[in-house]
């Protein structure tokens, strides 16, 4: 049966939905340790065997989330990341999976600095990650240095000095001895790759596919073959390095495969990869020499394995626009079938035919690209409206899959669209690069406008009744629709952490994000000013006509509160009603039930107001 209660009471039952958001299987693979969220205040960890045979195990209880990252060599505990609400300012802990669950802190407590990754050596005594962390003030600086720290004693040696910010997480290989890392010394758009021993010896660029272009590696099982990932101008590459002779070997390089990423399977030897078609992603097995292996089976929707079972199946996650991302054991006697891990459906009385199911829908750009994105329709007819959910990145897409905020406005009477503008990925390197053709704020606004004149021909939107919100890069693609736009195109927005001024957030945000603003707008502010300012909403509030509602949270290290400041200034300069809701324990996004559940409720209502008064 059907869930028949009102939008207040499905809005609690999909908050209570559990969600798996982090995963990793255990150095004997007889376990699984993942983040759930949606079942406490916070995201906490939990252990559960992979054979299925018992419940889930709580190891974390706290008010900030717990997000697994890993395990100790021996098994006895899991790796977790903690900041404190939402400030992104990490601490590792070591969590027993034996009761009472012990926790041991592994990094500082009140960190000054933001920290990547978190790897252990074989006899668990060194830690490795990458921290913008002067090792002899420890204060916080712009590069993030390779820390290999000895957690006996406390000393710190940095094994790698990057030059310039954007280094992501090193990779340990499993036998403690050498470590991939990247480097974006050159160019802002681009990364290469880098290995240096543990000792900090034999630092050296291992792969370089071009100064503004990006590489990425892992360390396969064997830890001395290294699977890459790089792009050309027209695809992503997949090879293989072998460091005891330099050599790399492309294994995959077609252009016209749309690969989007690449991962080593646990207790294998060989690795997967994930190509993305139109927002729908697959994963394709490979031997540790790059021979392709069968598929895997399981049902229908996106299953990403982790590592193989001891009786020939496969433990992974799953997630399709029914059932929510979870961690499954495929099952050998009923091979389109997954057993869930976690066990999360009596959480809630939701079944999987309660949820608007997407429909994927095109239509031609401006300049004649053809964009797609996917529609939910309102349960109830006729709609309220057409709300747009904008998603960030913008190097990220849109997939269909369960989002408690589309789901509760559809059972709430509201069309959504999720569009996939130029940007995104899943539809291909050319497609995610056009962005920069024209910079942030450019064509990509014109994709998501085309989409709602699209659905207005087709009598699926009205004008004047239609909404557009986000969060981070939906957030200001949301203040650009507001300030360019009519209000029979949008009549309101609810901009959540997006940027208002580009400057204002290149000077204040993490200084290991900013080469992305200089990568996506063709430089520093100093080098384009003409350019930020133009496309800086915050200039533009007196062309405001519709209804405005900003969200924040006032610990967002990422799209800080500086951008609401400056324009709730404007804003009142320029004489524009608005309303404001911030949550003090939130960073970037809102993360937290209890506040998902308060911004949800007042985005329903705002919207409804909205569409009501342009109606009049």
């Amino acid at each position: 049966m059907s869930f028949t209660g009102t939008p207040d009471e499905f809005l609690d039952e999909i908050l209570r939905l559990p969600r798996v958001v982090a995963e990793s299987v255990s150095p004997d693979l007889a376990r699984v340790a993942f983040s759930w969220a949606n079942v406490g205040e916070a995201v906490d960890a939990w252990v559960t065997p992979v054979d299925g045979t018992t419940a889930p195990t709580r190891i974390t209880d706290n008010a900030d989330d717990s997000y697994v990252i890993g395990w100790t060599p021996d098994g006895a505990a899991v790796l977790v990341a903690e900041d404190r609400g939402g400030d992104e300012r990490v601490r590792l802990y070591a969590v027993d999976v034996a009761p009472p669950h012990a926790r041991r802190l592994l990094t500082d407590e009140n960190p000054g600095y933001f920290l990547r990754g978190g790897r252990l050596t074989p006899d668990g005594r060194t830690l490795v990650y990458a921290a913008n962390r002067d090792p002899d003030t420890a204060a916080e600086i712009e590069p993030f240095l390779v820390y290999a720290h000895d957690l006996a004693g406390g000393a710190r040696r940095v094994i790698a000095r990057p030059v310039r910010p954007g280094t992501g997480a090193p990779q340990l290989n499993e036998q403690g001895t050498h470590v991939l890392y990247t480097r974006k010394d050159r160019h802002p758009a681009g990364t290469q790759l880098w290995c240096v021993g543990l000792d900090g010896r034999d630092d050296r660029e291992i792969v370089n596919a071009g100064d503004d272009a990006k590489v990425s590696g892992r360390w396969l099982a064997d830890g001395t073959t290294a699977l890459v990932l790089a792009e050309t101008r027209t695809h992503k590459r997949v090879g293989l390095w072998r460091r005891a002779d330099g050599d790399l070997r492309w294994v995959i390089d077609d252009p016209q495969r749309d690969i989007e990423s690449a991962y080593p399977l646990k207790g294998h030897g060989g690795f997967v990869v994930v190509e993305t078609v139109k927002a729908v992603s697959h994963a394709h097995l490979h031997e540790a020499d790059g021979t392709k292996l069968p598929h895997f089976g399981g049902p229908p929707g996106t299953f990403m394995p982790l590592a193989p079972t001891s009786d020939g199946r496969w433990v992974g996650t799953f997630v399709n626009p029914h059932h929510p991302r979870d961690v499954v054991r495929l099952s050998k006697e009923f091979p389109t079938a997954a057993l869930s891990l976690s066990r999360g459906w009596p959480r809630t009385q939701l079944r999987p035919v309660d949820f608007s199911a997407p429909e994927s829908v095109a239509w031609r750009s401006t300049d004649g690209l053809e964009i797609q994105g996917w529609l939910y329709r309102a349960k109830a007819k006729p709609a309220k409206g057409l709300v747009v959910q904008i998603h960030g990145g913008p190097t990220a897409h849109a997939e269909a899959r369960i989002s408690p905020f589309v789901q509760f406005m559809t059972y709430s009477g509201f069309d959504v669209l999720e569009p996939n503008y130029r940007g995104s990925t899943g539809f291909g390197l050319a497609y995610r690069e056009a962005i920069k053709k024209t910079y942030w704020g450019g064509l990509e606004q014109d994709d998501i406008r085309t989409g709602i004149e699209h659905l207005i021909r087709e009598g699926i939107a009205t004008p004047g009744r239609v909404g557009v919100t986000g969060t981070s890069y939906g957030g200001y693609s949301s203040w650009c629709a507001i300030t360019r736009w009519p209000r029979e195109t949008v009549a309101a927005a609810a901009p959540i952490c997006g940027m208002t001024d580009l400057v204002v957030d290149y000077e204040t945000t993490r200084p290991d994000l900013r080469p992305y603003s200089e990568e996506m707008l063709g430089g520093a502010p100093a080098q384009v000013p003409d350019r930020y300012r133009e496309r800086s909403p915050v200039h533009f509030v007196a062309n405001i006509k519709g209804a405005l509602l900003i969200v924040q949270g006032e610990r967002d290290p990422n799209v800080t509160p500086a951008n609401v400041r400056e324009v709730r200034a404007a804003l009142d300069a320029a004489g524009i009603a608005h309303e404001m809701l911030a949550f003090a324990d939130e960073g970037h996004g809102i993360a937290r039930p209890k506040n998902q559940r308060v911004l949800y409720a007042r985005l329903a209502s705002f919207f409804a107001a909205a569409f009501a008064s342009s109606a009049r």
